[in-house]
């Protein structure tokens, strides 16, 4: 399986597909989020939290650059590097610490942390369709892949 394109119509499609993605994770693994300003990396994000059974709120961590939510077993770690001026400052706030393996890492704007991040698992490229957003799905090893071909079976054809 290579890559998915998807439209989605609205908000709403956008928070259900993040339900999905986080069904198919099962709460593990490393997923890069890009897009321009307003594109929709954190309505994502908060679709993918609340698919593991957050209730709360899921703000976008521009100024703190993590977010962590647990949810029973699962951890996320959702990461907003816009603000982020060098990326060697990840490596004072311990960010190997964070990819250990047993969380799922959303990482908005990684291009910033370059460098110092690990390869993603699956990169999510978000942008304006007509009224709705254009997702492409791009994996990168066999996690990726797998999670790539479980969404294609269901959202191929929408």
């Amino acid at each position: 399986m290579s890559g998915l394109t998807l439209h989605l119509a609205n908000e709403d499609a956008m928070l259900s597909f993040g339900s999905r993605i986080a069904q198919v994770t099962e709460g593990l693994g490393v997923i890069f989020l890009e897009g321009d300003l307003g594109a929709g990396k954190t309505t994502l994000s908060r679709g993918i939290i609340r698919g593991f059974g957050h209730v709360g709120a899921v703000k976008s961590p521009t100024f703190t650059l993590v977010e962590p939510y647990e949810v029973d077993k699962i951890r996320v770690y959702h990461f907003d590097l816009y603000r982020l001026i060098d990326p060697e400052e990840l490596e004072y706030m311990g960010i190997r610490d964070y990819f250990d393996g047993g969380a799922l890492c959303l990482i908005e704007w990684p291009q910033k942390g370059a460098g110092f991040l690990p390869k993603p698992d699956l990169t999510i490229t978000i942008a304006p369709h007509m009224d709705g957003r254009s997702l492409t799905l791009s994996p990168e090893g066999l996690r990726g892949k797998s999670w790539c071909a479980a969404l294609a079976l269901e959202y191929s054809n929408k």
